[in-house]
């Protein structure tokens, strides 16, 4: 007999009935009820920022290492166009924010997220983190980059290992728990009073983003196509891009998207052994979609808050995140996850603005995803007419 196939939510519609039961507690639950569910996401919030180091550690590792799994120039160009893709995109989206948003948001108000309240949990139970983000950071480098020039099997079995461990405890201890999570700090948003003004700024915000990545990746394959002139115009482009964007739409995995993806890349002339060799590349350190989403989210979130950190400090948050989110796990929210440490580390946010990010972020990961797949559609038609290049003056000399 076959067995019959249980129905189960998504993660995004979780997410939404997460944040409408927040609200509704929010707005009718008794103080002391409200003190019990503070409780509970405070816990949950120690729990989580002592993980981030970990999955910092693990993820980083891992990714900088299989990087020596490619050959010479052509894999330097990849990961030189990958990595500046997703640092670039990162700027712009920025720049962009800071130009939208101080005319799109009301910001003569007070801070709308940091200030929750005088409600304290009945207790606290403390989980310091083993480390801090820079020095597990630098961590992560000196062993990827180690294991990929010494060739350290070993180590690298173990981190990856390590890594599936990490990738266990997300996807059984924190992606569960995080509808739960988020229903708890809207809950406390909406008891304090600030839940209105939230909703109407972000879901301008969420909306700007998402038209912010199509256009994105329509801006991409036109500097992509400038480059190679053999790749086809931007309408067969789109028109190739649509099953693998539709597919990255459900599955919200670069990962899982690889096989159409691949399609799509044939569909689009690329040489077969550069498709092979760049596309599962780029599904793990190729992420524009993510880029944008999570610097214009946090811009949004800084300026509601009043908050001023200095160009500079946006500038290695966004250089850093490019590499934390290296090699991200498949599971939906894996970058946000990746760049939570560096949320508070570089731009100071707090546990609220956190847990608010991630809401905005899993809200739009469908999005983000499929940005990032069609940037990968478009960045190897320049990695195919660099590799044509290659064997042109190799087959000279």
């Amino acid at each position: 007999m076959k067995e019959k196939k249980t129905f189960e939510l998504g993660l995004l519609p979780k997410l939404i009935i997460g944040v409408i039961a927040g609200i509704l507690i929010g707005s009718f639950a008794p103080e002391v009820l409200m003190r019990g569910v503070i409780t509970v996401i405070d816990i949950f919030s120690n729990y989580l920022n002592f993980v981030v180091p970990l999955i910092i550690l693990a993820f980083v590792v891992t990714g900088i290492s299989d990087l020596g799994n490619g050959s010479g120039k052509i894999l330097g160009f990849s990961v030189f166009m990958s990595y500046g893709s997703t640092v670039l995109w990162g700027v712009i989206a920025y720049i962009i924010s800071m130009l939208l948003f101080p005319k799109m948001l009301d910001l003569s108000g007070t801070s709308i997220v940091s200030e929750m309240g005088d409600i304290e949990p009945f207790f606290k139970i403390e989980m310091p983190p083993l480390a801090n983000i820079t020095s597990i950071l630098i961590l992560a480098f000196i062993l990827g980059i180690g294991i990929s020039i010494l060739k350290a099997e070993k180590i690298k079995g173990l981190f990856n290992e390590f890594h599936g461990i990490i990738n266990m405890v997300l996807e059984k201890s924190i992606i569960p728990f995080l509808p739960w999570y988020i229903a708890g700090i809207f809950a406390q948003l909406t008891f304090s009073g600030n839940i209105k003004e939230i909703l109407k700024s972000y879901g301008t915000v969420f909306i700007t983003v998402v038209l912010f990545q199509i256009i994105a990746n329509i801006l991409e394959y036109i500097i992509a196509k400038a480059y190679n002139k053999e790749a086809p115009n931007l309408a067969q482009f789109i028109k190739n891009q649509i099953p693998s964007w539709l597919t990255a739409i459900g599955t919200q995995s670069s990962a899982a998207t690889i096989p159409i993806t691949l399609q799509t890349a044939e569909a689009n002339g690329t040489s077969k052994d550069i498709r092979d060799f760049f596309i599962p590349l780029s599904a793990t350190i190729h992420f524009p979609g993510s880029s944008i989403a999570i610097t214009m989210f946090a811009t949004a979130v800084m300026l509601m808050d009043n908050m001023s950190p200095s160009i500079g400090s946006i500038a290695i948050f966004i250089l850093l995140m490019g590499v934390t989110m290296v090699a991200a796990p498949g599971v939906p929210g894996g970058a946000i996850m990746a760049a939570l440490g560096l949320l508070g580390a570089h731009l100071g946010f707090n546990d609220t603005q956190s847990t608010l990010m991630i809401a905005l972020y899993l809200a739009q990961d469908s999005f983000g995803t499929a940005c990032s797949v069609a940037g990968n559609c478009a960045i190897i038609t320049i990695i195919d007419k660099k590799a044509k290049k290659l064997e042109v003056k190799n087959a000279k000399n």
